[in-house]
Order: structure tokens, then sequence, then C-alpha cells
């Protein structure tokens, strides 16, 4: 093939651009729901799961709100606010039951190879901070989702939980934690090149590899052109698709304007960098095994939530601390640094003034996480590790990611830390924006989204009947129906190998 050539025109049902863990996900339920369809899967980088969805930029907790503080604010009156907490949770379940039916229906090996049992832990300390997990797990242990969840002062207590947190820590520093046994570990790399590995075996299915996806245009039959560049040998290929899935992380914003749907209007996209300190001393290594969240700085992402974090990456135990937020002009951790500056467009202009504007705290803080030396990235560690050395831990950086900035009619423009899917009016194209929680519900958000994108065929009987298959609780709410809810973490745990 000649550089620059062009190939025909071909025709699919579905092209997903981005081969990360919501793009895999997607893809097997879709064929699983209707064999027939031909999909195409483009990925601009050499391998599968590269960006956001690998070991080592990906935080790794599966997200079940029983250690993350932000999803549990403390309101005004000094109570505290479960329902997002709740939500997570639920979907989570429901994420644990589509990974069982993945490992019952052979798409994936011994599930032990992607998730793995490390108890979650809560940690503060401070009066302020100290009543306020206290008054967390209170609210919290009432729902059948955190029974079981444990909290301490008590420092021989926390000893056994956290044995490194408490090592050569001040006796008179006053300190809590709370305790989930049932906690997750998930190597979303490993589980999504075994998803796409399956799937590309299956008729009608393609995987293309250093292929970048250019431009994305509306064809006059209310299909889209796809414009595809191949890295490799500079050709380019157009195709036509009556389905687009932009899941390309931190890429989503740039494709999703260029299809100038109404709905990507007022959009914008504030990108965030991280980095780890990951410990070289298999000793330290060893003696811990819990991921410990902490509380937020004031102004930070939730995806710089503090945490020394056991992973299991690749069979190996790992101990990591982080991220440490950084502010880069990259979408994509392999992106360009002029990714932010081509995003600004007159119909986002405003919504980003307005958060620059209402968002001086978080400015602030990543100026200072920019500006840390060794030496402030080492106190920050020994503030959840007191006695760690610094020649025992080594940098590496973290994934990119691209918090949504959006219009707000009170305020012009607001800056959300969630995920939001993004779909236009008729279900022909849709891109998800955003962060955390992200790969840990990307199934109930995957769900969603063919329910609104195929929405005739979700609601045959032959389509939900596949649903509650990979499923089971489909159409169920495992938030008021106590017994369903038991009964699903039960079976899944057991499939999972999490008991």
């Amino acid at each position: 093939m000649n550089k620059g050539s062009n190939i025909s025109n071909t025709t699919v049902d579905v092209v997903l651009v981005g081969a990360g863990i919501m793009s895999a996900t997607l893809g097997v339920m879709l064929k699983q729901l209707q064999p027939d369809l031909t999909i195409e899967i483009f990925e601009r980088l050499d391998t599968v799961a590269a960006e956001s969805s690998d070991a080592m930029n990906n935080a790794g907790t599966g997200h079940s709100a029983f250690c993350e503080l932000n999803y549990t604010p403390q309101r005004q009156d000094g109570s505290i606010e479960i329902t997002k907490a709740i939500k997570i949770a639920e979907q989570f379940e429901i994420t644990k039951q589509f990974w069982a039916f993945l490992v019952e229906n052979g798409y994936v090996g011994e599930p032990q190879t992607f998730i793995s049992k490390v108890p979650h832990i809560s940690f503060v300390w401070g009066n302020d901070n100290v009543d306020y997990l206290k008054k967390r797990c209170d609210a919290l242990v009432h729902h059948h989702f955190f029974k079981g969840m444990q909290y301490a002062e008590d420092k021989e207590q926390l000893n056994k939980w956290m044995p490194l947190v408490m090592e050569n820590r001040d006796p008179e520093q006053k300190v809590s934690a709370t305790y989930m046994d049932i906690g997750t570990d998930v190597n979303f790399g490993t589980l999504t090149r075994s998803l796409v590995d399956k799937l590309k075996q299956k008729p009608g299915v393609t995987l293309s590899l250093n292929h970048e996806v250019d431009d994305i245009k509306r064809n006059k039959d209310n299909t889209w052109q796809v414009k595809v560049n191949d890295a490799k040998s500079g050709s380019s290929r157009k195709l036509d698709a009556k389905f687009v899935f932009v899941g390309a992380g931190g890429g989503a914003l740039p494709l999703l304007q260029k299809s100038d749907i109404p709905e990507s209007k007022g959009f914008g996209g504030f990108p965030v960098s991280g980095q780890w300190l990951v410990c070289t001393n298999q000793e330290v290594i060893n003696k811990h095994s819990a991921k410990v969240y902490g509380k937020a700085s004031v102004g930070s992402p939730p995806m710089s939530v503090p945490h020394l974090d056991t992973r299991i990456i690749d069979g190996k135990k790992a101990l990591l601390f982080g991220p440490y937020a950084g502010f880069s002009t990259r979408f994509l951790k392999k992106g360009s640094l002029l990714d932010l500056f081509t995003s600004i467009k007159f119909n986002n202009i405003l919504p980003l003034l307005a958060v620059g504007r209402d968002n001086w705290p978080l400015t602030k803080y990543l100026i200072s996480q920019v500006l840390q030396s060794p030496g402030d990235r080492l106190k920050a560690l020994q503030e959840y590790f007191p006695a760690a050395k610094a020649d025992e831990w080594v940098l590496d950086i973290a994934g990119q990611r691209v918090q949504i900035i959006k219009k707000d009619a009170r305020r012009t423009g607001v800056l959300e830390f969630g995920t939001e899917v993004v779909t236009s009016a008729d279900g022909s194209i849709s891109a998800l924006l955003g962060a955390s929680p992200g790969a840990s519900t990307s199934v109930p958000i995957m769900v969603d989204l063919i329910c609104r994108c195929f929405k005739d065929k979700a609601n045959t009987a032959e389509w939900q009947e596949k649903f509650k298959q990979m499923i089971p609780s489909y159409g169920q709410s495992l938030i008021n129906d106590e017994a369903l809810a038991n009964a699903t973490r039960e079976r899944t745990s057991k499939v999972l190998g999490l008991i």
C-alpha cells in the first residue's frame, strides 16, 4: 500500500474508538446480544489497554465506596451524605456479575489474573476527621452493602489492619480507620486484553492497532463516516458505521467535537496528570496488604486522593503511594501538548473561563503539586507510612485524566469529577467523558448506553433475556432488595475467587 493512499469505503455496524475497558465491555455485550454484528475496533497505540486502562495508569481499586471518602461528603449540618456511595456500590456489584459471566463463559481465564481480594481501609487523623469517619461508618453500616464495616481508634487494632501505617507513628496522634474485608484490587489492563483477545476471534470483529481515528462526520442517511489513519504505513481509510462509540479516554472529547452533534456543544476538558511512588523493597511490600485511602486535600481532584495501595500486577504483589497530581496540556499520556488548546471552541469558551474563575483552590493545588520536590513527595508518603525511606521508592508516571467541563445555567460552567456519556438524539453516536470511578462501573454505564442507543432492540424479549444472562439481577434494585444483593454478592464472590 502506498503511503497516503485511500482504501474504498466499507460499511460496518459498529465502530469502537479506543481499545480500553469501556470499548471491550461494550463490544462483548453487543456481540452477546446480537452475534451477527460487524465491529471494527481502532486503537492509536500498538497495544491494547495502554492508556487509562493499564495497571500503572489506573488506581486498580474496585470502586465500591468502601474506602473512598469523596463519595460521602459531610453536609453543613454535620451529617453524612451516603446516596452516591450506595449507588456506586450497586454499580460495582452489577459489574462483578458481568465479570462472573465472563469467567463462566470462557471470555477470561482464571479470575485471579485480573481480580484479587484486598481489604479497603479509610484512614484519617485529627479530631475533626476522626469525628467525620465515625459518623460516616455509622451512616453506612445501616445499609446492607456496607454491613461488616468495622471502625477502630484503638492503636492495637489499627496495627493489625495496617502495620506500615502505624509503624513509628506518634502515639499521641488522634487516628481512626474503617475496614472492609471484601474489598478488591482489579487489573483492568489484563481484563481488557483478555476481552479484546476473545472478541477479535469472533466472526465480524476486526482490531486495528496503530490506527488513529482522525475525523467523524455524519452521512446523509444518518450513518457516520469515520476516517482512520494508519500510523505505520501512513495510509488513510474511510468507512461508514451505523453506530460509533468513542471510548478513547482523554481523546474522546476532540472526536466528540468533530462529530458536531448538538449534544457536544459546551463541553470542555481539564487535564490532570499523575505520578506514583513505587516501593522497591519486597520486605516492605509484603508487610502491607490493603488499600488505605485518606482524605483529599482541599481543592484536589478525586483521582488525587492519597492512598497506600497494595496492587497485584501481572501476578506479583506491588506497593504504590499516590497519585500525586500534576498539570499537563495533554489529554492522553501519549498525547500532544496541543490537546487542550485545540479543544477550545467558541461554544465552550465561557464554561472554560467560568471553571477557571470558580476553581482557584484546584489551580493552586495543582501548581503546588507540579512544584513538589522529592522531599515533598516523601513527606506526603510519610503521613501514611512514617517509616518510609526515600531510597526504597521510585517515581513512576501514572495515567492522564481529563475532567469534564460543561455548561451550567447558574455559574456558566462547572467542573465535573465523574463520568458522563454524551449521546446524540438518535443514539447513533456516543462518547464517554470523565474519569473516576470509570472502569469499576463500566458495566452499568455500557448497559445504560446500549439501552439509549439501541432502544428498539434493547426492549425486545430476546435482548432482555440476554441482559439477564449476563447480569442476573438486571431490572431489579440491589439497593432496595437486601436478600437479592446478599445472594448476588455471595455468588459473584465465589465465581471470582474472592472467598
